[in-house]
């Protein structure tokens, strides 16, 4: 085959690999929803998107979040899909609190930077977390984390909530905002605790995380279609 049929040919590779990077940036634009404050930051908003919905078979309306204002997102943790799922179920961007390990990783750094993830040390005091945490909340960002603090599966049984971020969230006002999270497989299960029947501003941070914990356990029962026993149901105004 003489050179020039070469030459035409990978021109036409050239040429159609262009197109389809395009054509499939375009589509990565089209399906991003949240505004994350940089145009290639917003592209791959939309390509986590298409990948959680198309490849994931993610099946989810949004996070009931408010538009505006500060919010916190409390869900529980499967699997290291979890992040991606939960972007993909949100209109706002999420900064999530993750180990400091995870934050470090090689190859991986520079874009949890880039999209506000706040690293917590395990090893040392989480006041320096909390603060970040604490300072995007009262800028009106949504902060999300897993408060078992690892990933933690359903056969593992129940297990309580790390209260420090709750406390935080009374403090800067996001109660109201806040938004537990279970999910199932592909889908998403989403519960407002209620706390003091509108007084949520004044409610201890124990009563906080006991409203979530709650909200989270009762969540997982109505995933898998089972009656929440009426004795554990906390009272106080706390329910989902």
């Amino acid at each position: 085959m003489s050179a020039l049929v070469w030459s035409g040919l990978v021109a036409l590779v050239v040429v159609v690999c262009a197109w389809l990077v395009l054509r499939g940036l375009r589509a990565c634009r089209a399906a991003a929803r949240a505004d994350w404050g940089r145009g290639w930051l917003n592209t791959l908003d939309g390509l986590n998107r298409i990948f959680c919905r198309r490849f994931h078979r993610l099946r989810v309306s949004h996070l009931p979040l408010p538009k505006h204002g500060p919010a916190l997102v409390v869900a529980n943790h499967v699997s290291g899909l979890d992040p991606l799922l939960l972007i993909a179920a949100s209109e706002r961007p999420l900064r999530f609190i993750i180990a400091r390990e995870q934050y470090e990783r090689f190859g991986l750094h520079w874009l949890l930077r880039a999209v506000g993830c706040i690293p917590l040390d395990r090893a040392a005091s989480p006041h320096r977390a909390l603060a970040a945490a604490r300072h995007a909340l009262q800028h009106g960002e949504v902060v999300a984390l897993f408060p078992h603090g690892r990933i933690h599966l359903d056969s593992e049984g129940p297990e309580r909530l790390k209260p420090g971020i709750l406390h935080l969230a009374k403090l800067s006002g996001a109660v109201n905002g806040t938004v537990a999270v279970v999910r199932r497989g592909k889908d998403f299960y989403f519960a407002k605790p209620k706390t003091l029947g509108g007084k949520a501003r004044k409610v201890q941070a124990d009563s906080m995380t006991d409203c979530l914990h709650q909200a989270v356990y009762e969540l997982g029962l109505k995933a898998e279609n089972k009656k929440v026993p009426k004795e554990t149901k906390t009272s106080g105004g706390c329910g989902a």
